[in-house]
């Protein structure tokens, strides 16, 4: 064979490897809506960057006829390539590949490309689509899941790493997503379960679709598994390129920095119109809007949870975490899912070094017998130690009430925030005056000749001694009582202020977060 033989033969191998399962299983493929893993490779990166690895391995199995089955790439598509212009990592399965099971070459193949991310300090994505564990090659593919776990907790806090489930991804499989930071799910397509429907029905006796069980809904509302769902690939895919455009490469490398066309010096009289008097609800992410860089944000989990408000936005060109209460739902209260979405977020954007900006309008943790039996102290506290272990810049700004202990797991002086403002509306106390009226002048209120009015008096006394804001920011625990409209000033000139921050802990190997 000559060398010019020996070119056209290369090209020819990969003009076939290109093909995957071939043209019948791609067309299958098209018809359920989905796109190949090389077609969503090409969309998701910058044209003509992606650099495949891995191009020619095969499994070495041989059992079960495995030897006869064609399997290209052992089902899954690996390298490298830029997104937006910036590195980035991908592996994606081939459902059109023996349905995108994972063996032992796929698994190194993943495994293979999230090391280079380490290494090189890149994201790492994985577009899943897999019928799961390749039965036919035993515990080596049980160790191959086994491979990838480690290295998702290896890559945690060193490089984002987002998972997207495009298909099937059952039993084990489940399992990777829920390690890495963020979870997208592609609507009608996508499921995502530890036991399928027939294995429920067979031991439980429960009648449940797939995506009843696992489907995008259910994931983006109900267990908080994936944090958003979006109706096509096409739109997965820019998202993605948007939560990358607000996060760093690593956890060593500075944040994105984009030029600020939105005035640093904008009064936002529009709050005032926002939460007006004696509106005990309202919409916090129109508040955020009017704080932010040209009222843009990428809210994280914005359908779980919406008791608390999660988001990346930018002030000043830079990329901030946001987490604010959302009055407009359960009166803002937290509760174990909220806590679990804001702990989880806060401890996200310390691992990269992300400044948290937080917007305070509790009442309190959420009342109830379900709450406390299924550990709201348990829960409630991941939020305590996630706010007190961070040593990025954490600015509060107390906008309403801040009761009880959930004013303190709100990023309170007392877990460490660099600085806390609050509004003249701010309500700070163990409980509301109405509620401590009723307790401390118990017996006044009952003795009274006008027991209503003399309520209302001692309801009014409490808020004069206790719970307005002039008293907190009397004992240290305010640093100023600003203008609402003036928030986005104050903000931004206290992460400039915070800029060079450096905190250091005691030294330890980990804590023991409260899990």
């Amino acid at each position: 064979m000559t060398f010019v033989d020996k070119i056209n033969d290369l090209q020819d191998k990969k003009q076939k490897l290109e093909l995957g399962g071939g043209k019948e299983r791609i067309a299958t493929q098209h018809e359920k809506g989905k796109l190949t893993a090389r077609e969503r490779i090409n969309k998701l990166f910058d044209e003509g960057s992606f650099v495949e690895v891995g191009t020619f391995a095969e499994t070495s199995c041989i059992d079960f006829d495995m030897q006869k089955k064609k399997a290209p790439g052992d089902g899954v598509v690996t390298g490298y390539g830029t997104i937006n212009g910036r590195p980035v990592f991908a592996a994606a399965q081939d459902f059109t590949v023996i349905a995108g099971s994972l063996g032992g070459m796929h698994a190194k193949k993943i495994v293979n490309v999230m090391n280079m991310a380490a290494k090189t300090g890149a994201p790492f994505i994985a577009l899943n689509d897999s019928g799961g564990a390749r039965i036919e090659e035993g515990v080596e593919a049980l160790g191959g899941y086994g491979d990838i776990f480690k290295m998702n907790t290896m890559l945690s806090g060193v490089v984002p790493q987002i998972t997207v489930i495009m298909g099937p991804c059952a039993g084990g499989a489940s399992y990777s997503p829920a390690l890495s930071d963020f979870v997208f799910m592609v609507e009608n397509t996508a499921q995502m379960f530890i036991t399928g429907p027939s294995v429920i029905q067979a031991i439980t006796g429960e009648e449940v679709t797939m995506d009843e069980l696992g489907g995008a809904k259910i994931h983006t509302t109900k267990s908080g598994n994936a944090h958003r769902s979006f109706e096509n690939e096409d739109q997965c895919f820019d998202g993605i390129k948007k939560l990358l455009s607000f996060l760093p490469d690593n956890n060593l490398a500075g944040l994105p920095q984009y030029e600020c066309t939105d005035s640093l010096n904008r009064t936002a009289e529009a709050i005032y119109d926002l939460i007006p008097e004696g509106k005990s609800g309202y919409d916090v992410k129109s508040l955020i809007l009017q704080i932010v860089d040209n009222a843009d944000i990428f809210e994280i989990h914005p359908d779980f949870a919406q008791n608390v408000v999660t988001c990346f936005a930018r002030i000043n060109g830079k990329t901030v975490g946001i987490v604010a209460n959302q009055p407009n739902v359960k009166a803002g209260c937290l509760d174990i899912d909220a806590s679990d979405k804001a702990a989880r977020f806060v401890r996200f954007c310390d691992s990269f070094n992300v400044p948290l900006v937080t917007l305070t309008d509790v009442p309190g943790y959420l009342p109830g017998k379900d709450q406390e039996y299924d550990g709201i102290i348990r829960h409630g506290a991941k939020l305590l130690y996630a706010f007190s272990e961070a040593t990025v810049p954490k600015i509060n700004v107390i906008t309403g009430k801040a009761y009880g202990g959930a004013y303190i797991a709100m990023n309170s002086k007392h877990l460490g925030a660099d600085i806390v403002y609050a509004w003249p509306s701010a309500e700070i106390a163990v409980m509301g005056p109405d509620g401590a009226a009723n307790i401390i002048f118990r017996k006044d209120i009952k003795d009274s000749s006008d027991p209503v009015q003399t309520r209302k008096d001692k309801i009014q006394e409490y808020t004069d001694k206790v719970t307005n804001p002039y008293v907190a920011a009397s004992k240290g625990f305010v640093d100023d009582i600003i203008d609402p409209a003036q928030t986005r000033q104050y903000v931004a000139a206290a992460l400039e202020m915070l800029s060079s921050k450096s905190e250091a802990r005691p030294k330890k190997k980990h804590g023991n977060i409260p899990l």
